[in-house]
């Protein structure tokens, strides 16, 4: 197994399930994960190869990218497989794709992950705060059909991966219901940091957008 020709190969593989993507899932998503996890592999000690093959497959079976009810983890595992890369480091890497995600943090908290997972996760859901967080959940509740906000719908509290999945609501509401939630569940010292200035971003855009929604902004 050669890392280098692994790692284009999965970037062409990557480029390709998601082109023409419109959820906010889509190779350049990949690509700020990236610089994500660079700028926090600055401060952690890392597997890089490992947090790389992570980053760029966690999205190619998403339930939202390939548009079913269920992830599917086949795909990327598949992929893993036909370059020849180790079981034991496919394990790791399936690891992280299979547990990283917001909803499934409702069921169970990974407090003795190894690092890779963090940076993974804390790259993953920093680009869903601040500014581009804030286009990302619009161009998503656009793709399926989500009003902006609705304002007889109330904010909602999950509990576990199955009442997140099943939940309608609004795009504003997402930000009570998920993006502020961000800022607390940040893994590494640098995520953290980063996460404050687009956590209090957010915050001034939701009470604008209030502010204009009552007519007094």
């Amino acid at each position: 197994m050669n890392r280098v020709d692994v790692i284009k190969n999965a970037e062409k593989f990557v480029q390709k399930a998601l082109a023409n993507e419109g959820t906010g899932h889509d190779w350049w998503h990949i690509e700020r994960v990236r610089n994500n996890a660079k700028l926090i592999c600055k401060t952690e000690k890392a597997d890089l190869f490992i947090v790389d093959l992570a980053l760029l497959l966690h999205d190619v079976g998403d339930r939202k990218v390939i548009d079913t009810d269920e992830d599917d983890y086949s795909i990327a595992r598949s992929f893993l497989k036909k370059q020849k890369v180790p079981e034991e480091m496919i394990g790791e890497i399936m690891f992280i794709i299979e547990n990283m995600s917001f909803s499934k943090s409702l069921n169970t908290k990974k407090d003795s992950a190894p690092i890779e997972f963090f940076v993974v996760q804390d790259a993953d859901r920093l680009d869903a705060m601040g500014a581009i967080g804030i286009a990302r959940v619009f161009a998503y509740g656009g793709k399926v059909s989500r009003p902006l906000y609705d304002p007889r719908t109330k904010v909602q509290e999950f509990t576990s991966t199955k009442s997140y999945r099943k939940a309608k609501s609004s795009s504003l509401n997402h930000f009570e219901e998920k993006l502020f939630l961000l800022k607390k569940l940040m893994n590494t010292r640098t995520a953290k940091q980063i996460a404050r200035e687009r956590h209090r971003y957010m915050k001034a855009f939701v009470k604008q957008f209030l502010l204009e929604w009552k007519g007094k902004g």
